[in-house]
C-alpha cells in the first residue's frame, strides 16, 4: 500500500510540513529545557533556602505561634495533612524533577507538587517534617505560562505550512495548466497560448510548448489544404477517365467494368484521406444515448441477406457526444467486422458504474489476428493484410481511434478467447466541450 502523495504539490506540501514539525519539536523541547526548566531548578532551590530557614537548630516548627508570623512576613503556610488536603493538596500536581531536585537540596525525600493559579501555590513535603505541608505562593508560574508557548508555536507552524501550500500552488499552478494543454493537443485541438507565469524555467517551458503547439497547428493546416488539393486534383482526371470508358464498344464492357471498379476504389480511397485529416469538431455536441445510435446503424444499413448482427444492449447512461462522428465509428468497425472477420458479428454494451464508463463491443468470429500485428492497426496507413488480406488506405481505424480520442475515450483491439477479433470502445460518462 503506497502512503506517499505522488503529485508533486502534495509531495512539497508534505516536505514542508514534515520540516516544520521537526522544527517546531525542536523548538519545544529546547525552550522547555533550556529556559522553563532551568527557571523551575532555580525557583526551586529558592523554595529549599526557604524551607531550610523553617528548620534553624532551635527553632519550634511545629509552633502555631511561628507559622503564623512566617505567612505574615512571606506568605508562606505551614499545614499539617489535613489542613492540607482542605486547602487544596489534592488538586496540586505531582512534579517528579522538581522533588528529586528538593531532595537533594534537603537532604532526603521531599515531595514537590504545583497548583495553578494566581498566585500558583508550590507544596512541598520536606523530609524534616513528613507530616507536615508547606505552601510557597508564586506569582507568574504554572501550567498556565507554558500554554503560550505551544499556542505560539503552533501558530507559526499553521502559517508556515499555509504560506508553503500557497507558494507550491502558485508554482504548480502553470504545470497543471501545461498538463491540460498537453492533454488538448493530443485530442488533436489546438489551445489558446498559454500565460507565461511562475519561475524563469517553468516560463521558459510554457514558451517553448507555446511555440511548439502552433508548429502543430500550422503542419496541420499544411497537411489538410495539401490533401484537399490532391483529392480535388485527382477528381478531375478520374470523371474523365469514367466518362472515356463509358464510351468503350460493348464488346469491351469487361474492360469499362473493371475501369469502373478502380475508379470506385480510388475515389474510396480519396474519402478515406478526406475523412482522416477533416476536423469533426465543428459538429454540435449532444446529449445522446450510444443504444440509440447503435439502433439507428443496424437498421439503416444495408445488410445482405447472409450478414447477421446479434444485438446485446444493457442499460447505459446518456453522453455527450457528437452523434454523426460516432456513427461513423459505429459503421467503420461493423464494415470491418463483416469484411475481414465474418458473416454473423455481435454487438454489446454495458455500463461499468465503478470507473463511470460506458463500453461499446462490435465481435466477429472469424479468424483474428496474430498477437504482434494489433498493437500497430491502429497508425496511419497500416493494414491488416497480413493476417486476414485488406485493400484501401489503411486509414479507417486510424479514423476511428482520431474520434474516439476526441470523446476522451479509449479504443483496443483484442482476440476474443472464443475465436474472432473484438473491438472495445470505452467513453467515459461525463461532460464534454464543445
Amino acid at each position: 500500500m503506497r502512503f506517499l502523495p505522488r503529485s508533486a504539490f502534495a509531495q512539497t506540501v508534505l516536505l514542508i510540513g514534515m520540516l516544520l514539525l521537526i522544527n517546531q519539536v525542536v523548538s519545544y523541547l529546547s525552550v522547555t529545557y533550556y529556559f522553563i526548566r532551568p527557571s523551575y531548578q532555580q525557583i526551586n532551590s529558592l523554595l529549599a533556602t526557604q524551607i531550610k530557614v523553617i528548620f534553624i537548630e532551635g527553632l519550634d516548627h511545629e509552633d502555631p505561634a511561628l507559622h503564623k508570623a512566617f505567612y505574615e512576613a512571606t506568605g508562606i503556610r505551614i499545614m499539617d495533612e489535613a489542613q492540607a488536603r482542605e486547602a487544596g493538596l489534592n488538586q496540586a500536581r505531582y512534579y517528579q524533577f522538581l522533588s528529586r531536585q528538593m531532595s537533594v537540596e534537603l537532604g532526603g525525600s521531599a515531595d514537590v507538587r504545583i497548583s495553578p493559579g494566581s498566585p500558583s501555590l508550590f507544596w512541598v513535603n520536606p523530609p524534616q517534617a513528613p507530616n507536615l505541608w508547606i505552601t510557597v505562593p508564586m506569582q507568574g508560574l504554572g501550567e498556565s505560562d507554558i500554554s503560550p508557548l505551544t499556542i505560539y508555536l503552533m501558530v507559526i507552524g499553521v502559517l508556515s505550512v499555509a504560506g508553503g501550500w500557497l507558494f507550491v500552488r502558485r508554482l504548480n499552478r502553470p504545470l497543471q495548466a501545461l498538463q491540460g494543454a498537453a492533454l488538448t493537443v493530443a485530442r488533436g485541438e489546438h489551445p489558446k497560448s498559454l500565460k507565461e507565469e511562475g519561475s524563469t524555467e517553468i516560463m521558459a517551458v510554457t514558451r517553448a510548448f507555446n511555440q511548439m503547439a502552433k508548429g502543430v497547428k500550422q503542419l496541420e493546416d499544411d497537411r489538410n489544404l495539401l490533401t484537399a488539393g490532391v483529392s480535388h486534383d485527382l477528381r478531375t482526371p478520374l470523371t474523365r477517365i469514367r466518362l472515356a470508358a463509358e464510351m468503350l464498344p460493348d464488346e469491351q464492357e469487361w474492360i469499362r467494368d473493371g475501369i469502373s471498379h478502380d475508379i470506385e476504389d480510388m475515389n474510396d480511397i480519396i474519402d478515406q484521406f478526406i475523412n482522416y485529416v477533416r476536423q469533426d469538431r465543428q459538429e454540435k455536441v449532444e446529449r445522446v444515448n450510444l443504444n440509440s445510435i447503435v439502433d439507428d446503424v443496424v437498421r439503416a444499413r444495408h445488410i445482405e441477406s447472409h450478414h447477421e448482427i446479434e444485438l446485446h444492449l444493457g442499460e447505459i447512461p446518456d453522453l455527450q457526444l457528437r452523434k454523426v462522428a460516432m456513427k461513423r465509428v459505429l459503421e467503420n468497425l461493423i464494415d470491418n467486422a463483416f469484411r475481414y472477420g465474418s458473416d454473423h458479428i455481435a454487438i454489446s454494451s454495458h455500463y461499468d458504474a465503478k470507473n463511470r464508463e460506458v463500453s461499446l463491443c462490435i465481435r466477429d468470429f472469424g479468424s483474428g489476428i496474430p498477437e504482434e500485428q494489433i498493437e500497430n492497426l491502429f497508425q496511419p496507413f497500416t493494414q491488416g493484410d497480413k493476417a486476414r488480406g485488406s485493400m484501401g488506405s489503411g486509414l479507417g481505424l486510424a479514423i476511428i481511434k482520431r474520434i474516439v480520442d476526441m470523446h476522451s475515450g479509449r479504443i483496443s483491439l483484442t482476440n476474443h478467447p472464443q475465436g474472432g477479433l473484438q473491438a472495445s470502445v470505452f467513453l467515459p460518462v461525463r461532460a464534454l466541450r464543445g
